[in-house]
């Protein structure tokens, strides 16, 4: 890996002076309020009912060999002809007695670590595209070069709580390797968590030792602390093929996290109705969360949701739109039945960091804090329907976790914050500039935008007329030039790339 080094430093954006990019601090991110209830008890319990008519009556197909066996062994009824697999409502039961509610990733920085559960939110970069666009050099084929920029402002910005799936695919190194190129990326130029990929056992497993190698641990000691996560797509309707089936095994062996995501299209993989879409989603989902207790009872696992629509005229992928949005809420409410932790996520299918981008985004987004998402995927950086991995749309989206997470700050109800005394003060008609109480609180009243501008017309021409998406690409740039590399001991970036040599050559021209 021949990447560049930029700057090192234990200090953070927010220390490096008043040109800095405004950014809030590196929290947990809590969500105080109630979840909204989209649906009944009654028909949550309705939904439940037809999913496990569905496992019982029809079955999920599973290409693996050796996952058929495990179920055949726990009692499931398996058509090996046509490698089919019916279980029961006592099977999912069982299985659902032994996952964990709430469950923590630590990556090689403690202080990076990620809670899944309960009411705690986390937002990752956007991964799996095959390609990446700025407004500057326009749209290209993913590469290593943008892989790296693309990782480093997830570690410039204290919103972004961990890393997806290769930010972007880097295609001019080999398929059958560049997950260990892309590992190796996010290990050094991140002390973040990040997600691996699990098409495949060897995969899965690389991601698992190089984590371990970068936190100093051994695979045992990963087992019951686990640093990383994977998310496993169900080829709906009702269908787990070899390759994901075997990274899910493989993960759940080793004792980390998994997020079983049905990838349910309304209309399309799934009935054109939210309830059956609903009802597939959960079968689909409840049945990976079966598979891996049988690999290993205790292994952390994610209820995942991945329900949106089409569009009728042409068959596209629509994203962000009321049905997606109403998918997110009531998914949350079927995760928390089953007292699983939600992986969620927000998403848009314009072709450009606009108008359409943001309001598409935030509609899923509002309906993943609605629905008490514990992780939202793809919240950064996601563009033309998660085919594009987009500069400037990161930078929007990090404006908007922002905001999100200002708006999740309970409101403080004191003496103090009442400034009864202040309104005595102020008489009839004045105003609160100038007033004590005001000038104590004017530097953190409020939240500061990075992106939004404030100026009134004048003043915004005089400063170049820029609209959000050309200032977007002028943050991207100053949070490039700012970014600070995470220190990292020589002994273990050795050892990572004498781990990825190796490998390299195991590999060869064959699968890993």
């Amino acid at each position: 890996m021949n990447e560049p080094r930029r700057k090192r430093g234990a200090e953070r954006t927010s220390n490096r002076g008043p040109s800095a990019i405004p950014q809030l601090p590196l929290r947990r991110v809590t969500n105080p309020y109630p979840p909204m209830a989209m649906l009944s008890p009654e028909q949550i319990e309705q939904i439940h009912q037809a999913s496990m008519h569905i496992l019982e009556n029809f079955g999920i197909e599973v290409m693996s060999p050796r996952a058929l066996s495990l179920f055949e062994k726990a009692g499931a009824k398996v058509d090996h002809a046509s490698a089919n697999v019916r279980i029961d409502r006592g099977m999912v039961a069982e299985a659902l007695k032994t996952t964990q509610s709430n469950y923590t990733l630590t990556p090689r920085n403690p202080a990076n670590a990620v809670q899944l559960g309960g009411n705690t939110i986390n937002f990752t970069l956007v991964a799996g595209p095959p390609n990446v666009h700025d407004m500057e050099r326009g749209r290209r084929a993913g590469n290593l070069r943008d892989y790296s920029d693309l990782t480093r402002l997830a570690q410039h910005f204290n919103c972004i709580h961990m890393l997806g799936n290769q930010v972007c695919a880097p295609v001019e190194l080999p398929a059958n390797s560049r997950h260990l190129d892309t590992y190796f990326t996010n290990l050094t130029l991140t002390d973040k968590s990040f997600h691996v990929s699990a098409i495949g056992r060897g995969r899965a497993l690389d991601g698992i030792e190089m984590m371990a190698i970068a936190r100093g641990l051994t695979l045992d000691q990963m087992r019951d602390d686990p640093g990383i996560t994977t998310i496993i797509s169900v080829n709906s309707p009702r269908r787990f093929d070899e390759m994901m089936a075997e990274g899910l095994m493989a993960m759940a062996e080793f004792g980390q996290s998994v997020a079983v995501t049905p990838f349910t299209l309304m209309g399309a993989m799934s009935p054109v109705t939210l309830a059956g879409a609903l009802a597939q989603q959960n079968a689909e989902a409840l049945f990976g969360v079966v598979l891996t207790q049988l690999v290993r009872p205790g292994a952390p696992v994610m209820y995942g949701a991945f329900t949106s629509n089409v569009d009728m005229k042409s068959g596209a992928p629509a994203f962000g739109t009321p049905e997606n949005t109403k998918a997110n809420i009531a998914s949350g409410q079927l995760a928390r039945r089953y007292g699983l932790p939600y992986r969620t996520t927000p998403g848009s299918a314009s072709n450009a960091a606009d108008a359409q981008g943001a309001y598409e985004t935030l509609m899923a987004l509002w309906g993943a804090v609605l629905g008490h998402g514990n992780l939202v995927y793809h919240a950064a950086g996601w563009q033309e329907g998660g085919l594009t991995a987009s500069f400037e749309k990161l930078i929007i989206d990090v404006e908007m976790i922002q905001h999100m997470m200002e708006f999740l700050r309970p409101i403080v109800v004191d003496e103090a914050e009442l400034a009864v005394e202040a309104l005595g003060a102020v008489p009839t008609g004045g105003h609160f500039f100038g007033e004590p109480h005001t000038l104590e609180r004017y530097a953190t009243a409020f939240y500061q935008p990075m992106l939004s501008n404030w100026q009134n017309y004048e003043a915004w021409q005089e400063a170049g007329g820029l609209d959000a998406t050309a200032r977007a690409t002028r943050l991207w740039k100053k949070a490039l030039e700012d970014y600070v590399e995470p220190v990292m001991d020589i002994a273990v970036r050795e050892e990572l790339e004498a781990y990825m040599t190796r490998r390299k050559e195991a590999i060869g021209q064959g699968e890993p």
